[in-house]
């Protein structure tokens, strides 16, 4: 079992390797994303598994006759985290290897849209009777309860907007306090409405993370600014209300996608065989896993707690050799489960 573990944890830090750092850099269609799935495809091919690359780009590898899926993506942002996309594929190399049935699949371009996994559900081919994604969770939740683990009950719905502030550019000197239409000014206290809004709004988060000033000088008034606001809430009703008072009126990018039962029920079964707390929660980032769930295959997704305050997209990404190897168990026990109950 240990030298199971340290497979694991010697392949991610093969993947991260690549591209050299600081940090992850297989941006989506690069040569680090191909090196990646060449990697992968190698050790499907060392374990025995069938291995093909699908239209798409999809790497797809297959063991017996199971219907059974796991898998998650190998690209990442610029400098981005060790495990986030890797460990679900590596992972479910190892757990199906266990098993000794079902497939794994890595998913192209992830990060730019879950390109990959749009792709697979559209191809006309069967899907899956079950998917199921192992992710590192990205936030606090889980090291805050002291839980290694989690089962996501839902993907969180997403809209991203912009907001224009009109204002009158002038002189920073002579122009009286008194009588500026300052555009930063206003974009300002809009920032602080984005997160009040947002709080007070149990599961809502959003964020201001571009902001553009015109005409950029020291010396000058702003005239007019341009911000974006990413809102996310665990259901459509939350957010619309979020967009509401927010006075965005713009279309969610992404629905609520609700995890299956059945394979829900499998990874909650397995966490609490090992004795460990369950602890369910929704995912406010989106995943593979809600493409396919919204196509109608049933999924279920399993997270491993984050440490260093849950950072994610970042070198300092982190989580423990001891989580992610329940993580590796809890997965291969519920594919196997999940293997009896295939039609």
């Amino acid at each position: 079992m240990m030298m199971r573990r340290m497979r694991v944890l010697e392949r991610l830090e093969e993947i991260y390797a690549i591209g050299g750092g600081p940090g992850a850099n297989r941006v989506g269609d690069s040569d680090g994303e191909q090196r990646a799935h060449d990697l992968a495809a190698a050790w499907m091919r060392e374990a025995g598994f069938d291995v093909e690359v699908d239209t798409a780009g999809n790497l797809i590898g297959r063991m017996g006759d199971s219907s059974v899926w796991t898998g998650s993506h190998l690209d990442s942002v610029p400098q981005g985290g060790k495990f986030d996309g890797a460990l679900g594929v590596v992972a479910g190399i190892e757990a199906v290897e266990r098993v000794g049935a079902g497939a794994v699949v890595a998913f192209r371009d992830e990060e730019r849209g879950c390109v990959g996994s749009e792709a697979f559900v559209a191809r006309g081919d069967p899907l899956p009777d079950f998917f199921l994604e192992l992710h590192v969770e990205q936030g606090p939740v889980l090291a805050l309860q002291g839980a290694p683990l989690g089962v996501v009950t839902a993907i969180a719905a997403m809209a991203r907007g912009e907001r224009v502030f009109e204002g009158e550019a002038g002189h920073a000197g002579t122009t009286p306090m008194a009588g500026r239409s300052d555009a930063l000014c206003a974009a300002a206290e809009y920032v602080l409405r984005v997160r009040d809004a947002a709080a007070a709004i149990e599961g809502a988060v959003a964020t201001v993370g571009r902001i553009e000033v015109e005409p950029d000088a020291v010396n000058v008034i702003p005239g007019r600014v341009r911000l974006t606001v990413d809102a996310r809430a665990p259901d459509r009703e939350r957010l619309d209300a979020l967009l509401q008072t927010l006075g965005l009126d713009i279309p969610p990018m992404l629905e609520p996608v609700q995890m299956a039962d059945e394979p829900r029920a499998a990874l909650a079964a397995e966490v609490e065989r090992l004795g460990l707390p369950l602890v369910e929660l929704p995912s406010g980032a989106g995943h593979d896993a809600a493409v396919l769930a919204a196509a109608g295959v049933p999924t279920g997704m399993l997270f491993v707690r984050s440490l260093n305050g849950g950072i994610s997209h970042s070198p300092d990404e982190l989580s423990s050799p001891e989580d992610i190897d329940l993580a590796v168990t809890v997965l291969a026990g519920a594919i196997a489960r999940l293997a009896t109950r295939a039609p």
